[in-house]
């Protein structure tokens, strides 16, 4: 059987890889997130990230363009950096954080990878504008479940280290959270 990349042109073969190298990156950071591993998930973050979950509103049709809240203007479930995700992770690490007693399962699809824009390849130094969809699972006690569901537009960055997560924002279809608390990253 041949390989995809044979007979490939060279710019063929180099979006085949960089998509592969992204997806495979987005896999692993939520197999990280799922398997409670958070000290390494943070690892996965530049020093500079901006991780940013905004409310959905209900607007009139041709209102899309104000259907979510802004960055560091509106309220929303998630406007940090890295020194807050840190803080975030240390909480839920500790073994006493409220809403984690007794810990939830969780379990993270993520699907539709498109590479929407990316600056040299898969280079150190190349960055790569990705959107994917997201599904959460999320199983406490005997009987409370929950479904989250949304779309990710993230920033990557290659570094020495591969691949890192610089930018993301990630939307939850839902205008009210029908969960009760958010304990999970997106």
């Amino acid at each position: 059987m041949a390989s995809p990349v044979e007979g490939a042109s060279s710019v063929e073969a180099q979006e085949m890889r960089l998509h592969f190298e992204v997806s495979q990156f987005l896999y692993k950071e939520m197999d990280l997130v799922d398997r409670r591993s958070l000290g390494e998930w943070l690892d996965l973050l530049t020093d500079d990230i901006r991780y940013f979950v905004p409310l959905m509103l209900n607007v009139p049709f041709r209102k899309w363009d104000e259907e979510t809240s802004r960055p560091q203007t509106d309220t929303a479930w998630m406007d940090e950096g890295k020194k807050t995700l840190e803080q975030r992770v240390k909480q839920l690490m500790t073994g006493v954080h409220w809403a984690e007693e007794p810990v939830s399962r969780i379990c993270h699809l993520v699907s539709n990878v498109l590479v929407k824009s990316a600056s040299a390849g898969t280079d150190v130094g190349s960055e790569a504008e990705v959107t994917s969809r997201f599904l959460i699972y999320r199983n406490r006690v005997r009987n409370e479940a929950s479904i989250i569901v949304g779309w990710r537009d993230d920033l990557l960055r290659k570094t020495e280290e591969g691949w890192k997560l610089a930018k993301r924002t990630a939307y939850i279809n839902q205008s009210t959270l029908l969960d009760k608390n958010i304990t999970t990253f997106f």
